[in-house]
């Protein structure tokens, strides 16, 4: 089969190669992959990963062979999938319990890009806590994550603040789901319960100033790839501004499945209530060379088959 593989001769560590098709595991199907997503994690472990690894997070196709355990959907099911390497084929082996089924009508383009960028928001909104009513900042908001994070907030019923510094995203934002966009978090009419941080650095500095008491901030990526330092007087608990927390963020922590989350925003994309923003369709080839240089805008999805 045609892969994306890491190679340390070639461009950028990738390149598009003929490798053996993958074995399934009994708790694993055998999905016959449409159309790959690229993660900035996906980067990363192009970096550091050893040479001839398939790289790839999530990917969506079609089982061609369900679980020999008798988990996970039936042949011929239009799903989407996560792990940690080996999406970006044309054949891949995908645990059942991190794949879901795709609702007739969500292109699977768009499926593709749920498991990470979606399945992180989605969770950083649950840590964060009870957000009916209460006020959550999303910084990075233009990006994968974040825009889904403002519509997910929105969904829970949250008056959502999102950051972005580009002034031509406040409509689409707003449409998003967003009442405030600003372009930093001080910058909001007023403090908020809750944060989901995307950025890092600086932004994740101010953004916690805007903390009320018991006010979360989860930090999903670190975008700014800056030291986050926060002075004493930040740290001073006063009347207001005391018992907030910075959390880590890991997508698998809370809970180990993803099925059962995934199968509900591919339910939200098939009724209209959740967006997904791919930016770019590229085939394999295409997207080897983009990916070698690093170079381009929006989300990147490639189709395969």
């Amino acid at each position: 089969m045609r892969a994306i593989v890491v190679d340390d001769s070639a461009p950028g560590r990738v390149r598009l190669a003929d490798v053996p098709e993958p074995v399934a595991a009994p708790h694993e199907a055998l999905v016959r992959v449409s159309a790959v997503s690229v993660n900035p994690g996906d980067l990363g472990e192009i970096d550091r990963a050893p040479a001839g690894l398939v790289v790839g997070w999530e990917a969506a196709g079609v089982v061609e062979r369900e679980a020999a355990d008798g988990s996970g959907p039936a042949r011929g099911t239009r799903v989407t999938t996560f792990s940690a390497s080996g999406g970006w084929a044309e054949l891949r082996a995908a645990p059942t319990e991190w794949l879901a089924p795709v609702p007739d009508g969500v292109e699977l383009t768009d499926a593709a890009t749920l498991p990470v960028s979606a399945g992180s928001a989605l969770r950083a909104v649950r840590e964060v806590g009870p957000v009916l009513g209460r006020r959550l900042l999303v910084t990075g908001a233009t990006g994968a994550v974040g825009a889904h994070a403002v519509q997910l907030g929105a969904l829970a019923g949250a008056e959502v603040v999102a950051v972005t510094r580009d002034p031509g995203q406040a409509g689409r934002l707003r449409r998003l789901g967003a009442t405030e966009v600003v372009d930093r978090p001080s910058a909001a009419t007023s403090r908020v319960d809750g944060v989901i941080d995307n950025v890092g650095g600086d932004v994740l500095v101010d953004a916690f100033g805007m903390l009320h008491d018991n006010g979360v901030l989860v930090s999903v990526g670190r975008a700014a790839r800056r030291d986050a330092v926060l002075g004493p007087d930040l740290l001073l608990g006063e009347w207001g501004r005391t018992r907030r927390d910075i959390r880590t963020f890991l997508l698998l922590h809370a809970d180990r499945r993803l099925d059962r989350d995934l199968a509900v925003l591919a339910g939200w994309v098939a009724d209209g209530r959740l967006r997904t923003s791919v930016g770019r369709v590229e085939d394999l080839a295409g997207g080897v060379e983009l990916i070698a240089v690093r170079e381009w805008t929006g989300k990147l999805v490639l189709r395969v088959s």
